[in-house]
């Protein structure tokens, strides 16, 4: 039986035009701004985010981690992060080693932070001055990952930044999933990433290519984040044939994460229906579903017996992300599953 592989988003893999796509990418030498579909998708991501310029990275990782080296200064400097954002959670201390941040977690509802939250992290939390770090920078996770795959409200976003802006900090979107949210809410991708001072997209999530983000700002800001590309890893050459499934994707895989989003939604209601599962279907915005059984390790374990992958995160939370390799048949497959193991 075919497996239903709910890990997470970046278990898709290429479709069958998306390689023949890939196949038949123009390439060049993109370290000297030779490579016409690298050029492409980066002009083409900058004005989708509403930035200047555009950098083509291997992952998204990378992105967050030379967007934060270029806002913070080593020397006791301060980031304001939701709590359980994936740079603190799953970029391997980067943050700490890269660019010498001192980090602050802002509680939230579902990893979402208002302007008062932020307010009372930058100066609630000692004598500031000479005394505390410097503040300087405030990321903001669209859509929230361990959150559940929640959408900020615009307004929110606007009031963080505003704040930010009268504090005098940076403000840096991760958008991993930024187009889930603008599916999810109608408000388009320039809207949300235009007013920070950088932002990236990501195309192996739902978006189903194999590799590869865009990190924008400004013109400046993305020469300087070409440096750095430089310093950790270099240019990747004819990096068309990768670039190449991102310009696929924007044109072929955006609109469709809507259906991600109605077999989330049909996933969690089903969960909620079972025995031991503590989860609100109302929650569920996008393609995360985040709930709660009484042993995560002994369910997830016994739902892989059965070829359906689920993770798990402590002793009790379990999280599923659908995506395009998942259809209505998997997640009937997968809830029949939790059912038995249940």
């Amino acid at each position: 039986m075919a497996l239903v592989n709910l890990y997470s988003d970046t278990q898709t893999r290429p479709t069958a035009a998306m390689r023949a796509a890939i196949a038949a990418a123009e390439v060049g030498d993109e370290q000297r701004g030779a490579d016409p579909t690298t050029r492409a998708l980066e002009e083409r991501v900058a004005a989708l985010l509403g930035h200047e310029a555009a950098v083509f990275l291997p992952s998204g990782t990378m992105c967050n981690e030379i967007a934060i080296r270029l806002h913070i200064r080593p020397g006791g400097e301060q980031m304001f992060i939701g709590r359980a954002t994936h740079p603190l959670i799953a970029e391997a201390g980067g943050p700490a080693q890269l660019s010498g941040a001192v980090i602050t977690e802002v509680d939230g509802d579902s990893g979402m932070f208002t302007a008062q939250d932020l307010h009372e992290a930058i100066h609630g939390g000692g004598p500031g001055g000479r005394y505390g770090p410097r503040p300087r920078l405030v990321c903001v996770e669209q859509t929230t990952n361990m959150g559940g795959g929640r959408v900020w409200p615009r307004e929110s976003v606007q009031s963080v930044l505003d704040l930010a802006r009268d504090e005098g900090l940076a403000t840096h979107l991760d958008g991993a999933r930024l187009m889930n949210a603008v599916v999810a809410s109608g408000i388009d991708a320039a809207e949300w990433a235009g007013g920070f001072d950088s932002a990236w997209l990501d195309f192996t999530k739902g978006l189903g290519a194999p590799v590869g983000a865009c990190l924008a700002g400004p013109a400046a800001f993305i020469e300087e984040a070409w440096r750095w590309k430089q310093m950790i890893g270099g240019a990747m050459r004819q990096s068309g044939i990768v670039a190449a499934a991102g310009l696929y994707a924007l044109d072929h895989h955006v609109e469709r994460l809507a259906d991600d989003h109605a077999r989330a939604r049909r996933l969690a209601e089903g969960l909620a229906a079972l025995p031991g599962v503590d989860l609100d279907p109302a929650t569920v915005e996008t393609n995360i579903v985040i709930f709660a059984v009484p042993d995560a390790d002994a369910f997830t374990t016994a739902l892989a017996a059965q070829d359906v992958v689920m993770s798990h995160f402590g002793p009790t939370r379990v999280r599923a992300v659908t995506h395009l390799d998942v259809d209505d048949a998997g997640i009937d497959r997968a809830l029949a599953v939790a059912a038995q193991v249940l």
